[in-house]
């Protein structure tokens, strides 16, 4: 098998062992004799899977009782529209830091009142809105915690005099979250967790059942709550993977352990950054992502973007083109991306500098 070193953002580096398993179990799930995309979402088997994958959810994040979680179709973009069709009565507001919280607050805009309370368009999303008050009149406070394309994180949890709801679709899994400051958790699965195709969400059960419109059916949380992720047929697969994955994530130490890999890889790509003259980071300092690290060509060295990425393939890196709206390069340093990748990267890096020097 060819060896390369996956940086890609998303669909993006799974482990190994979930990899394998899903293999075995899409020859023969469980002993059935049948794929696991063959076999009956009804049956014993798979009510199983579904029992230990919300099991790993509640104990790797210490989920309180009151709060219900589930997995969903349509990605994180359903629950840009998902959310004000759920929460929003009068008015909310929304911290915008990316493309993908733009998104959804324009998604929220079609149902209501937005205010957005902050934002760092101003300079290209490359920083975290600092100073700003979330209002006391709204029926919830909209954040995205990780910007992928921009490469910058919000790593501690919010305390919010409203409903707090969080996008965390690419750093879930990656640190300790204080679920109890939330009123909804949502993402989109291909990060972190799993393959493309699921979605999670943690829903506190008391900020449900305050609107006054009709939602439709799939679009109702309450919905989906009360039929345990199987209202309509789940997606089977992607779910057989999560659960793979987040019992690689268990055995490995859980998220305490896992967070302080993910703090060192990225920090040994920001020191290289920051240390060669050919590169420069765009986001700033105290708000660098530990999951998406996003640089470019230092002044002067413009003209040699298409050479790195070229000699970088060269070297076995995978998905470090940056997001094309942007350009540039990204680095997604997600949990099963091996401390050894960013090393080989940084030795591309170096040896990149030499041929240039």
């Amino acid at each position: 098998m060819k060896t390369v070193h996956n940086f890609n953002a998303g669909p993006c580096v799974l482990p190994r062992p979930a990899v394998e398993a899903a293999i075995d179990a899409l020859k023969d799930f469980n002993g059935t004799g049948m794929s696991v995309i063959e076999i009956s979402h009804r049956s014993k088997d798979w009510e199983a899977v579904m029992n230990e994958c919300e099991s790993l959810w509640r104990e790797l994040l210490n989920i309180p009782d009151n709060y219900k979680v589930v997995f969903l179709g349509g990605g994180a973009s359903m629950q840009f529209c998902m959310v004000p069709f759920n929460l929003l009565e009068t008015k909310a507001a929304y911290l915008e830091t990316g493309v993908w919280a733009k998104k959804a607050l324009k998604e929220a805009k079609g149902l209501g009142e937005v205010v957005t309370v902050a934002s760092s368009a101003d300079k290209t999303y490359s920083y975290i809105p600092k100073g700003y008050e979330i209002p006391s009149d709204v029926d919830y406070f909209h954040i995205t915690t990780n910007n992928t394309i921009y490469g910058t994180e919000i790593r501690e949890d919010i305390s919010s005099p409203v409903p707090l709801v969080a996008d965390m679709s690419s750093d879930i899994m990656s640190r300790s979250v204080d679920v109890s400051k939330y009123a909804i958790i949502y993402g989109g699965a291909q990060k972190n967790v799993g393959p493309a195709g699921v979605t999670f969400a943690i829903i506190r059960e008391d900020v449900l059942g305050k609107v006054s419109r009709y939602i439709p059916s799939m679009l109702n949380f309450k919905t989906h709550i009360d039929g345990g992720s199987m209202y309509n047929t789940p997606p089977v697969f992607p779910i057989y993977v999560m659960t793979q994955t987040l019992k690689w994530v268990k055995e490995n130490g859980g998220l305490e352990a896992i967070n302080k890999r993910n703090v060192e890889k990225a920090q040994l790509l920001y020191n290289e950054i920051d240390r060669n003259p050919l590169f420069v980071g765009t986001a700033a300092t105290e708000d660098r992502s530990i999951m998406n690290i996003c640089f470019v060509m230092a002044e002067g060295h413009q003209d040699k973007e298409a050479a790195f990425l070229e000699f970088a393939k060269s070297k076995g890196m995978v998905g470090i083109k940056g997001h094309r709206s942007v350009g540039g390069f990204r680095a997604s340093t997600y949990n099963a991306l091996p401390k050894d990748s960013v090393q080989a990267l940084i030795d591309c890096m170096q040896e990149f500098e030499k041929m240039n020097s």
